[in-house]
C-alpha cells in the first residue's frame, strides 16, 4: 500500500522563496548556505547551447530568462522501494515527465533527493537542465560523494523524458543521435556459480536470444588476490571459451579482486583465450595501479563505473588508466555528465562502454546514450539475471522496453523514454512529494 512522506522541505521552501525573492527584489547579494530560488544570478537569462554541460545541438527546449514565462519546476515526487525509486517531475504548464535515482539503497538516494536536490531545483526553469546539473553539485559542493549524484540522476533523467514528451522526440533524438538497434552483450553478475554451470547458462542463453558477446566474474569483489573459491577463474574462463566457441566475444569483471601482479598474470591467460576485456582488475580507486596493469596487457582494460566526481574522471582519461571508460548513468550524476565523461575520452581516443547491471531504467538511459554518442563502445551491458537474483526488477515497467531480437535490443522513437511506469509498483511504495506553494 502506498505511504505518504512528506518531501523534506516542502514546508519550508515557502519562507525561502519569500525571503530570496524581497532579497532579489531589494539588489541584496545574500550568501547564505540555504537553497536560492530567486537568487539574481540564477535568475538571469542564460543560453544553455554555450553551457559545458549542455549536448551539441541542445536549444534547452526554448529555455528563456526565468523573467520571462518560461514553465518552472513546481513539484517533484518520489515513489521507492528499497532497490528503485521512480522520480516523477511537474512543472508550471502541466507538462512532466519519469526518471529513477540509482539503484540500490533507492530509498536514501530518494531522501537526499528531497533533501539536498529539489530545494535547488523548484522555481527553476524546467527546460533549462544543464545549467540545473551544473549549478546543484556547486550549491552542495561540501558533499562531493555518491548519494548526491545518484539522487541528482533521478531530477535530470525525469526531466529529459518531459523534454521529449514535449518535443515529441525520444531523449537519444534530443541529445543529437537516432533510435534503433544496439548489439548487447549477456552479462553475469553471480559469483555463486561454477565454471560449468555458468558456461551451461551462457550457451543456453546464446541460444535463446542470439547473444554474441558475455561477460562473467573472475576474482572476488575488492578480493585482494583471494578468488571466490580457489582455482575458480582459472577454471571458469577456458570452460566457457570451448562451450561458446571462438566467434563470441568474451569480457570478465574482477570487481576490483586483484593486485596489478596478480590481475597481469590473470591477464595473460585472458589474452591466450581471447576474451577481449579486463574489467577493474584493481580497487578502483587506485587509479596507478589499474594504469599498471593496462600498460601491461593487449587486451582492453576497462574501469569507471563506481566514478562520480569529473575531475577524478579527467584524471583517470589523461593518465589514461584504462583502455575504455565505463560511466554508469545514475551513479555518475545523469545523462549529460555522462554525456561531459563520454567527451573527455573521445578527446583520448578512449571508447565509452557504459555500466549498466539491471534492467531498472538504468539500462534503458544507457540504451540512448549509446545511440547518442560517437565513441560508442562495441555493445550495450544487458543483464542476463532474472527474479531468482533481482526479484526487485520485476513489474517495474507496463510494456518491457527490453526485448532482446538476435543479440540486439532496440531504442524507440516513442518520446521521452518510451516506457510507462506500472501503476501497480506505484502503488506499493513510500511516496514523498516537495512542491512550490500553491
Amino acid at each position: 500500500m502506498l505511504s505518504r512522506v512528506n518531501g523534506l522541505h516542502a514546508g519550508s521552501i515557502v519562507g525561502v522563496l519569500k525571503s530570496r525573492l524581497d532579497s532579489a527584489l531589494r539588489g541584496v547579494d545574500d550568501h547564505s548556505d540555504h537553497p536560492t530560488m530567486f537568487c539574481h544570478h540564477e535568475m538571469e537569462a542564460r543560453d544553455v547551447t554555450k553551457d559545458s554541460m549542455a549536448p551539441p545541438g541542445w536549444s534547452g527546449c526554448g529555455a528563456v530568462s526565468a523573467f520571462d514565462q518560461a514553465p518552472v519546476i513546481n513539484r517533484v515526487e518520489t515513489f521507492s522501494r528499497e532497490f528503485v525509486a521512480f522520480v516523477r517531475v511537474s512543472a508550471s504548464d502541466g507538462t512532466g515527465g519519469w526518471g529513477q535515482v540509482s539503484p540500490y539503497h533507492a530509498d536514501i538516494s530518494a531522501q537526499v533527493l528531497h533533501r539536498q536536490v529539489v530545494p535547488w531545483a523548484l522555481g527553476q526553469p524546467a527546460s533549462d537542465i544543464a545549467a540545473l546539473v551544473s549549478s546543484i553539485p556547486e550549491h552542495e559542493h561540501k558533499f562531493p560523494g555518491s548519494y548526491l549524484r545518484r539522487a541528482l540522476a533521478g531530477l535530470e533523467t525525469a526531466l529529459w523524458d518531459r523534454a521529449g514528451k514535449i518535443q515529441q522526440k525520444s531523449v537519444c533524438e534530443l541529445l543529437g543521435g537516432t533510435p534503433g538497434p544496439i548489439r548487447a552483450y549477456g552479462s553475469s553478475m553471480r559469483r555463486d556459480i561454477t565454471a560449468q554451470a555458468e558456461a551451461e547458462r551462457l550457451v543456453a542463453l546464446r541460444q535463446q536470444f542470439g547473444f554474441d558477446a558475455f561477460k562473467f566474474r573472475v576474482g572476488a569483489e575488492c578480493g585482494h588476490d583471494v578468488d571466490q573459491w580457489p582455482g575458480r577463474s582459472e577454471e571458469i574462463v577456458p570452460k566457457v571459451r570451448r562451450a561458446l566457441g571462438p566467434d563470441v566475444s568474451l569480457l570478465v569483471d574482477g570487481n576490483g579482486g586483484f593486485s596489478p601482479s596478480r590481475a597481469i598474470t590473470l591477464g595473460q591467460m585472458l589474452e591466450d583465450e581471447g576474451v577481449e576485456h579486463f574489467e577493474e582488475p584493481c580497487l578502483y580507486w587506485e587509479l596507478e595501479q589499474t594504469r599498471e596493469v593496462t600498460q601491461a596487457l593487449s587486451l582492453d582494460v576497462t574501469g569507471g563505473e563506481q566514478d562520480c566526481d569529473l575531475a577524478t574522471w579527467r584524471r583517470m582519461v589523461e593518465m589514461p588508466a584504462v583502455d575504455i571508460v565505463q560511466p554508469d548513468v545514475c551513479y555518475v550524476g545523469g545523462m549529460l555528465r555522462a554525456m561531459k565523461v563520454a567527451k573527455m575520452a573521445q578527446l583520448q581516443g578512449l571508447p565509452c562502454t557504459p555500466h549498466c547491471a539491471n534492467l531498472s531504467m538504468v539500462t534503458l538511459f544507457t540504451m540512448h546514450l549509446l545511440r547518442a554518442i560517437p565513441n560508442a563502445g562495441k555493445y550495450l551491458e544487458f543483464s542476463i539475471e532474472g527474479p531468482e537474483y533481482y526479484p526487485w526488477q520485476e513489474g517495474l515497467f507496463v510494456e518491457s522496453p527490453f526485448t532482446v531480437n538476435e543479440g540486439q535490443v532496440t531504442v524507440s522513437d516513442k518520446p521521452g523514454w518510451g516506457v510507462e511506469i506500472h501503476p501497480d509498483w506505484l502503488a506499493d511504495t513510500t511516496y514523498q512529494v516537495s512542491e512550490l506553494p500553491h
